[in-house]
């Protein structure tokens, strides 16, 4: 008998609260048709990806300088 497989699913995008909102809507389109992206959910996607970055490096900020998870993972923000 096999075995079932687990599928790990985890966010990948949130949307907007206000889907039809003229501003959203303006603005999605514009960087749909700028970046070259196919849809929304992609602008959603890259949107939520900036912002756990975002939120990582705002993190490492508040750590002490000689922390060594912020020596460690600092670098890697950097890129």
């Amino acid at each position: 008998m096999p075995v079932a497989q687990s599928w790990v699913c985890c966010k990948t995008y949130v949307t907007p609260r206000r889907l039809f909102e003229k501003s959203h809507l303006d603005q999605q389109l514009k960087l749909i048709s700028e970046y070259g992206l196919r849809n929304k959910r992609e602008v959603w996607r890259v949107k939520f990806t900036l912002a756990k970055i975002h939120k990582a490096a705002q993190e490492m900020l508040t750590l002490d300088e000689k922390d060594p998870r912020r020596l460690l993972e600092g670098n890697a923000l950097r890129w």
